[in-house]
């Protein structure tokens, strides 16, 4: 991809590699501070596995080399609307020092552009947060809270 300019600095948005692993890992800790920490080791498993599913991958922001926001897009296949799969977002977050300057918006395009490559029919996002600023950035990113979300939880939502 090429290089795009937020409203700071000249930034790079592509799909994360093995390689980004550490920062991605130190970048988490952003999103869910009390999660415990994944080794290295067993995050390249679980980004080889998610690299295995078709147009799935973690997309990143990186700003002068250090990745500055990211988020994973996961494409699911699908029996109806002929065929056409749909897509998930998860772990949207950005470096908080980073938050404001057009990147988290940038990688949710980035990742909502790979899902319409992949054919998909929609690009679903769900957030815990009830925060003004946290909405009105789905909102600014396109995104449209149209929808009601249920979930079942083993692991205790984090606390907004």
């Amino acid at each position: 991809m090429e290089p795009n300019s937020a409203e700071s600095a000249p930034f790079l948005v592509r799909l994360a590699v093995r390689a980004d692993l550490p920062a991605l890992l130190r970048l988490y800790r952003d999103l869910n501070p009390d999660d415990v920490a994944l080794q290295v080791e067993a995050a390249e498993e679980h980004f080889l596995a998610l690299e295995r599913i078709p147009g799935s991958g973690v997309h990143v922001c990186v700003l002068n080399g250090t990745p500055v926001s990211t988020c994973t897009l996961v494409v699911i296949p699908n029996l109806t609307r002929g065929g056409l799969p749909y897509a998930l977002i998860e772990n949207v977050v950005t470096a908080a020092e980073h938050r404001g300057q057009g990147y988290g918006r940038a990688t949710l395009q980035h990742a909502v552009s790979a899902a319409w490559k992949q054919d998909c029919y929609k690009v679903m996002l769900l957030t815990g947060s009830t925060k003004p600023e946290t909405l009105a950035f789905y909102l600014s990113a396109g995104f449209e809270q149209n929808k009601t979300g249920f979930q079942i939880r083993r692991i205790v939502a984090r606390a907004e």
